[in-house]
């Protein structure tokens, strides 16, 4: 089983759309899939019509993979299933700052749904916290968007000397521009500069596109809706190339 966690200090860069696409083509593609939406804010749970439960169960997500079993629900796609975010979800940092070996805890609770699933794919809110810590310990890959702006580069290079900080693994980072503008010197330069400076930059990049911003309307992965598109077949593309390197 592998761990993929979407992520991005700033906010607005595309990080649920990746998520909901990146899990959509991973199901497409034949792999169990499991996206947990850890945001309370559920972007990812909106976009594919899942709602969590009343109860508040977020103070239990920690403690065993039983409770996240209970909690899992059936996506309307083949092979992928999803964990709804809770408004719950917010208490987490207070939650893992009781547990002594809380940098570990979610990648222990995970690995009791091995047998379930063959990819999880973990839709993160945009902090630097108990719980990111927690994510870039559990996941083997982890996928950052990066407009390609001054300001989103910035929020980059603070990413990596947070890991560098706590002697995290620079090697997992994972960036690709999203939003690309391509008509915009500004996004030219940048993209040029970060793909000299930046070994792991992937290759694809996901457009600036009314077709991905219409996900909200449509309530589905844009692959559903306008598969031919440029915005449609980039994320079909990333995920190509993600699930290359993560068997490599």
């Amino acid at each position: 089983m592998k761990i993929l966690a979407c992520y991005s200090i700033k906010g607005g860069v595309g990080k649920t759309a990746t998520s909901v696409n990146l899990a959509y083509a991973a199901a497409q593609s034949g792999l169990r899939t499991l996206l947990i939406d850890l945001d309370s804010q559920g972007a990812s749970s909106f976009y594919f019509r899942v709602r969590s439960g009343k109860k508040n169960w977020g103070k239990r997500f920690f403690n065993t993979y039983e409770e996240l079993l209970k909690q899992i629900k059936a996506s309307d796609y083949d092979n992928l299933d999803i964990i709804p975010a809770h408004q719950s979800f917010r208490h987490f940092d207070a939650l893992l700052s009781d547990h002594k070996k809380r940098h570990r805890r979610l990648r222990q609770v995970l690995k009791g749904l091995k047998q379930e699933y063959d990819l999880i794919i973990l839709d993160c809110p945009p902090t630097l916290s108990y719980l990111s810590e927690a994510v870039f310990q559990a996941a083997q890959m982890i996928v950052v968007p990066v407009i390609p702006t001054t300001l989103s580069e910035r929020t980059f290079e603070q990413l990596q000397d947070f890991f560098r900080d706590k002697e995290l693994r620079l090697d997992n980072i994972y960036p690709f521009f999203s939003m690309v503008q391509r008509s915009k010197h500004l996004h030219k330069n940048t993209i040029e500069r970060m793909q000299v400076r930046y070994k792991n930059m992937l290759e694809t990049q996901v457009p600036f596109s009314s077709d991905i911003e219409k996900m909200g309307e449509h309530r589905s992965p844009v692959a559903c809706y306008a598969a031919r598109t440029a915005g449609g077949s980039s994320y079909n593309h990333l995920w190509q190339e993600i699930s290359q390197v993560m068997d490599s």
